[in-house]
């Protein structure tokens, strides 16, 4: 794998030159969500025109006036670079690594560690594990907020990495809708449609309605993928001061020759091993199916002028239904004969229903003679999970010492799958109450202050151990801003860390709730007219009873054992408009992880980032776009114990293009080019994956109606 490291002093320094070069001449036209706001408003009419996201602390507050870190990805950023799915776009984000160690499970990771809460429309939801299983069509969002730090305030648990909130795409006033179609490499295929319209003539009701359809194979052998995904929304004025909305979303996912478990790159010599990038560790009788269910309903009262109480309800469904192969070693790969090898199959079913009532209010009042701001509110979440697996014979080819490896797809016949048995039967419970206040001692000083207080309760029986499990913690949280300024703002905050854990010891015992605190300071300044956002801020986190892998059982289980972490950090992140047609994210980020011993850890998160993506139109002919993302990342390692060998990855960057070009009003053809450069590399050293996309091109015609 070749190295990069002077990629973002000079190859990103080229870029934003040449892009940069053409913007005093630049017509106005934003590309990217404005960084003086920071929020879009969603809106159907009456009470709701001026709602806005409330992801970071519950309160109404622009990006700059939040005393966080907070990245937006809008759908404009989504649309240009053509991220069709969750993974992708999280990867424009600031200070977001997107750790894809199998080709069905990534895990989410900011600040050095996992992002284990999400909210969908600034409502926490549970995340167990923090894994994403299944790649997530992101067609149904019109943006992801990401809120790098501690957020314990309004999810009710939290580390210090981060929580990212999902924003549903909304019904418009009128009518307006569009068709995608699109074709690429390894003979992917997809088909998108996005139409809103007002029921009544008055727009009072509005729907909204997306639906996606796509196919493909891959440049990994024998892997195969094809999804359906539908959203719709109706939104609608009850009365004068009410308003209700309802959603539905559901994905159907399919998948045939996936990986379970990422590459075995260690050599019986303790040299690291380098295949092609097609290689694969799958079989032909592998899939992994995966459906996912969303429902939700909103119902928001005003209750005057400044007082507005609201009511949310959401269900999720997630069902997995698979056939695996698993790969690992003992003693690594013999060079010269490629043995040494040995496998694990697994059929496994499994169904969680997680459920999430909240109610909050949030009002405006008059103090000191400056207009403050409130939240408090409730909430009860519980979710049952069961799942089953099948019984395999250890005598059986998948089991025991596998060919040499690369072997073919065919090499290792299917297991007779035996007696359907129960592997876990469990329940999870949160009650959590908090609130939140915005206090203005001056026009210039303002303080957040916030408390959260979760239970958490969690029962059943796992590879039969029985657990029973009840927390409980009162978190307070602070903020401070002072506007030097009319376009610079300085910031303090204070946040407890609070979060359950699904990591089990040696024994089969889950273990107790990572605790501790984070801080954060920081300054935010908006330039040219604020079109453009800079933020500077410095982290630093004390974690105490961290879940981290600590070996395997005598049974081949991974085991973990609480550790206390410190990380400390420096993130800059610049996003707006530079001229008038040019839409640019910049961000940079520095980190250390150390153990209760001083030492360094964590190895696999890159120390340093960079990420880059800028966007802009022809100056003479603005019916042309174009724009390039780029993403850069410091060395990383990865300890195999069982070869007790160190495996690395050295620094890499990738570079995607896209051009567009305006054929009407009604019609557009886009071409996007990813991985630019060809570049090699793994996707995770988390749990080491497997090799990335070559280069690889998508053409789409975009029609409006």
């Amino acid at each position: 794998m070749r190295s990069m490291s002077s990629f973002p002093v000079t190859k990103l320094a080229l870029a934003i030159g040449l892009l940069v070069a053409q913007a005093p001449s630049f017509a106005q036209e934003s590309t990217l969500a404005s960084a003086g706001s920071g929020v879009d408003e969603i809106y159907i009419v009456g009470v709701r025109e001026n709602r806005v996201s409330k992801g970071a602390t519950g309160l109404s507050l622009d990006i700059k006036d939040t005393p966080q870190s907070i990245s937006v990805v809008g759908r404009d950023l989504m649309d240009a670079f053509g991220t069709n799915n969750l993974n992708d776009a999280l990867k424009l984000a600031t200070g977001i690594s997107v750790e894809e160690w199998e080709t069905n499970r990534t895990n989410y990771t900011a600040r050095g560690f996992d992002i284990k809460n999400t909210q969908v429309d600034g409502v926490g939801m549970p995340n167990n594990w923090g894994i994403v299983t299944g790649v997530m069509d992101s067609a149904g969002y019109e943006k992801l907020e990401v809120i790098r730090g501690a957020n314990g305030l309004l999810t009710g648990v939290g580390n210090a990495s981060g929580t990212i909130n999902y924003v549903r795409k909304r019904p418009t006033n009128a009518a307006q809708g569009n068709a995608t179609f699109s074709v690429g490499s390894f003979n992917s295929r997809r088909a998108e449609v996005d139409y809103s319209a007002p029921f009544t003539e008055d727009a009072e009701w509005a729907g909204r309605v997306v639906a996606v359809r796509e196919t493909g194979e891959s440049y990994l052998d024998g892997l195969e993928n094809d999804h359906t995904y539908i959203y719709g929304v109706i939104d609608g004025q009850l009365t004068d001061d009410s308003t209700l909305t309802a959603g539905y979303s559901y994905q159907d996912a399919d998948t045939v020759g996936n990986f379970w478990g990422g590459l075995v790159l260690s050599n019986s010599d303790k040299t690291q091993a380098e295949f092609d990038r097609s290689v694969s560790t799958s079989q032909d009788w592998t899939y992994w199916d995966t459906n996912n269910t969303n429902a939700f309903v909103e119902y928001t009262y005003q209750l005057s002028p400044d007082w507005e109480a609201k009511l949310t309800y959401n269900f999720r469904r997630t069902e997995n239904d698979d056939q695996l192969f698993y790969v690992s070693t003992s003693g690594g790969i013999d060079k010269e004969t490629g043995l040494g090898l040995s496998g694990w199959p697994g059929k496994y079913q499994d169904d969680e229903d997680a459920h999430l009532l909240d109610g909050s209010v949030t009002g405006r009042f008059e103090l000191f003679g400056l207009t403050q701001e409130v939240i408090f509110g409730a909430s009860a979440a519980k979710s049952e999970l069961l799942m089953h697996n099948y019984e395999t014979n250890p005598e059986e080819p998948a089991s025991g010492a596998l060919p040499p490896f690369p072997f073919k797809r065919n090499a290792i016949p299917e297991p007779v799958w035996g007696q359907k048995l129960l592997y876990e039967d469990s329940g999870q419970e949160l009650d959590r109450a908090y609130g939140a206040l915005r206090l203005s001692a001056t026009s210039d000083l303002t303080t957040v202050v916030g408390f959260n207080y979760a239970r958490y309760h969690r029962d059943g029986n796992s590879s039969g151990n029985d657990f029973d499990q009840t927390e409980q913690k009162f978190s307070p949280y602070a903020g401070i801003t002072y506007d030097f300024n009319d376009h610079v703002l300085g910031y303090v905050s204070y946040s407890d860390i609070y979060q359950p854990q699904d990591y089990t010891g040696e024994v089969g015992d889950y273990l107790d709730p990572a605790k501790g605190v984070n801080y954060e300071i920081g300054i935010k300044a908006d330039w040219l007219d604020k079109r453009l956002l800079t933020t500077l801020a410095w982290f630093t986190a004390e974690q105490e009873n961290l879940g981290t892998q600590a070996g395997y059982t005598t049974g081949g289980r991974y085991f973990y054992e609480g550790r206390d972490i410190d990380s400390e950090g420096v993130e800059l992140e610049i996003t707006g408009q530079i001229g008038s047609l040019t839409s640019v994210v910049l961000g940079l980020t520095k980190l250390t992880l150390e153990d209760q011993q001083g030492a360094d850890t964590y190895e696999w998160v890159p120390r340093e980032t960079a990420n880059l993506a800028i966007n802009t139109k022809l100056p003479r002919y603005t019916d042309v776009a174009y724009g390039l993302s780029a993403k850069w990342q410091s060395r990383t390692r990865h300890f195999d114990d069982t070869v007790e060998m160190i495996l690395q990855q050295e620094s890499y960057a990738t570079l995607n293009l896209f051009a567009s070009w305006d054929i009407t009003e009604r019609a557009q053809l886009k071409l996007n080019i990813n991985n630019v450069t060809d570049e090699k590399y793994l996707t995770s050293m988390y749990n080491v994956g497997f090799y990335a996309a070559p280069r690889n091109i998508e053409a789409s015609l975009k029609v409006n109606f």
